[in-house]
């Protein structure tokens, strides 16, 4: 379980995966890193768990025809509770024109003779 690793075996085994994915593609590490526009030295250290930037990760992804993967990685929350109060917030428009005031009149109880 990969919790329970510390960041440099995630990094490797990252880096295993990534290494995976391209051979299971058949394409050089060269042909890759022109496809990426990156150096072979950095997909060579990403493969061996060398860190990388997320940049990096990103371009690897997208010349490994994986960046969709990504998705399942991080996905997408959806707006946020408080987003969704707003959206939901409907200002309520006027059927007709506001009335005019109505001119004060002396207030009475009703019982008076």
């Amino acid at each position: 379980m990969l919790k329970e690793l510390s960041n440099l075996q995630i990094e490797q085994e990252l880096g295993r995966r990534l290494r995976r994915r391209r051979l299971d593609l058949n394409i050089s590490q060269t042909a890759l890193a022109e496809k990426c526009g990156l150096a072979r030295r950095t997909i060579t250290a990403a493969e061996n768990g060398e860190g990388s930037t997320l940049t990096t990760l990103v371009a690897l992804l997208r010349g490994l025809d994986a960046l969709h993967e990504w998705e399942s990685f991080l996905a997408d929350p959806g707006p946020s509770p408080m987003m969704l109060l707003k959206l939901r917030e409907n200002p309520r428009k006027y059927a007709s024109k506001p009335r005019k005031p109505q001119p004060a009149t002396e207030w009475k109880w009703g019982d008076e003779k």
